[in-house]
């Protein structure tokens, strides 16, 4: 599946969020990503659901979630906004480090940005959205473009 856009507003719930992550499964199979890579795609997309709908949109039920998936010949694109206060990746702490290793919350991000590709964040007025890209064939490679 090449060229093809999709997206979808979605009430803020973890309804949705099931919604979002059975979503990318099948876009990701039709792209013809390995099961690996599908599993690495539908828990970043799912981290970041998540996240939209706790962290950003606080179940606030007057608020959506909305999500992009593109489809190019060599890539999948997903975008996830929510309609929060806005996350600046830049503060957030790091999970690795020694006084964070036991805390309960907090490794969301960095798992996305482990399993995917790329990721970007951009700032909206209101909330924050995130894409997500997963190049086919880049599995072995190193990762690029990581903001």
């Amino acid at each position: 599946m090449t060229g093809k856009r999709v997206s979808y507003t979605l009430d803020s719930t973890l309804e949705s969020v099931n919604t979002v992550e059975q979503i990318a499964d099948k876009l990701a199979k039709d792209s013809g990503f390995e099961d690996e890579e599908r599993h690495k795609i539908t828990m970043a997309v799912r981290e970041a659901s998540v996240n939209a709908v706790l962290h950003g949109n606080a179940y606030d039920p007057s608020k959506k979630l909305t999500v992009g998936f593109d489809t190019t010949g060599d890539a999948l694109v997903i975008s996830i906004a929510d309609q929060g206060r806005g996350l600046d990746p830049a503060t957030l702490p790091d999970p690795l480090a020694p006084e964070n290793l036991l805390k309960q919350s907090g490794r969301g991000i960095f798992l996305i940005r482990t399993f995917m590709d790329e990721v970007r964040f951009r700032i909206l007025d209101p909330g924050t959205e995130i894409t997500l890209i997963k190049h086919r064939g880049h599995a072995a490679e190193g990762k690029e473009g990581s903001k």
